[in-house]
């Protein structure tokens, strides 16, 4: 295990010790990949307050060796579902109060855990290790910044070859394509392309019926996704296919200025929440606040939606580290909707705005889409 890995697991037992746990039972794959760099799947990781080890697989024993040197491995056979051998390493351990990830085991694996390990005491936890995810260090930045600069790279490749006559479908797979071409492993989730009134829906599925051209503008929400281990990106972008509307000029104006108060907010010790009451008291005092009902971010990392969340009621505190999407809209049924997306990093004195590409009104004006 790497050093960078044992701190990361240090970090883990802290809050082990402090729940009264011996151990603590990590199956959410994105975290056993964060505690150790394995980037397979189907394994189990037992974080103990002296011991860590990998319950896995035949498949991944050499994996494992290569990519988690050190690690304590133990491969079950292939007679043993993972949670009945997961079950008997911890009765083996010796150990009498083990927590769990409750979210990210089924009902069923949770019952047979419970019956594996016998008088252990099982408790379920969450967020333990998103916790300390959150926080990125120098390393995870990089890689962050990376993924936004192929992303960007990408729209730019995408941008410069779409036509009016392209549908939503034909679009969203040349953007793939282009994630890809540009060194990406793949989209950090599938890309979204909504032309005119289908923008409304947040997350609209990309049509092959309707043509972008048909259309005054097109929302398209994207991100890159690395490797090995898969740090993302996410932004939005609003794009016109010709000469916008003064109703479009005035709500992407409104949007816009919500972005830029809420990230002006950002910065250590203000909250989740009056970070998202920003743009969306300035979203309501336009009048569109009925138009405005989703969270206004969230952190980026391994996952595309991890803390801290940015939204109403929120408790999560910002953090030097912590990296966050600011993504205000409006979304007007039988219309259309307006978001604007970039990724921002919480500084010791402030933030950091990572992504570059141009999102002022000129910019929407001056590049349309050709015909």
């Amino acid at each position: 295990m790497t050093d960078r890995h044992a701190r990361r697991v240090e970090s883990v037992r802290s809050s082990i010790r402090e729940a009264g746990l011996d151990a603590l039972l990590v199956t959410h794959p994105p975290n056993v990949s964060y505690l150790t760099g394995f980037t397979g799947d189907s394994s189990a990781l037992i974080v103990g307050l002296d011991r860590v080890l990998m319950v896995s697989d035949f498949r991944f024993d050499t994996q494992l060796r290569d990519e988690c040197p050190g690690l304590e491995r133990h491969i079950r056979p292939s007679s043993r579902t993972l949670t009945q051998e997961v079950g008997a390493v911890i009765v083996a351990l010796g150990v009498r109060r083990v927590g769990f990830e409750a979210a990210s085991l089924t009902v069923a694996e949770q019952l047979a855990l419970v019956e594996g390990v016998g008088s252990v005491e099982l408790g379920g936890t969450a967020g333990v290790v998103e916790a300390a995810r959150a926080i990125k260090d120098e390393g995870e930045i990089a890689e962050i910044r990376r993924a936004i600069a192929v992303a960007e790279r990408a729209f730019r490749e995408w941008r410069g070859g779409l036509g009016r006559e392209s549908t939503e479908k034909d679009a969203a797979d040349a953007l793939e394509f282009a994630l890809r071409r540009c060194g990406a492993v793949g989209s950090a989730f599938p890309p979204i392309v909504a032309a005119g009134p289908r923008a409304a829906l947040p997350h609209a599925r990309p049509d092959p019926a309707v043509r972008i051209g048909s259309e005054e503008f097109v929302l398209v929400d994207w991100g890159a996704c690395l490797g090995p281990l898969p740090y993302r990106s996410d932004l939005t972008r609003v794009v016109a296919t010709g000469k916008v509307s003064p109703s479009f000029e005035e709500r992407y104006g409104v949007v816009l200025e919500a972005q830029r108060r809420a990230i002006s907010a950002v910065r250590p010790g203000v909250g989740g929440a009056e970070v998202d009451a920003e743009a969306r008291s300035f979203i309501a005092e336009a009048g569109y606040g009925r138009f405005f009902d989703h969270g206004l971010g969230h952190g980026i990392g391994l996952e595309v939606h991890e803390a801290p969340r940015v939204r109403i009621g929120s408790e999560d505190e910002l953090r030097p580290g912590m990296i966050l999407t600011i993504e205000p809209g409006i979304y007007v049924p039988d219309w259309g909707g307006i978001r604007i997306e970039d990724d921002v990093l919480v500084t010791p004195d402030g933030h950091e705005i990572l992504s570059t590409l141009p999102r002022d009104l000129d910019a929407v004006r001056r590049d349309p889409i050709p015909g």
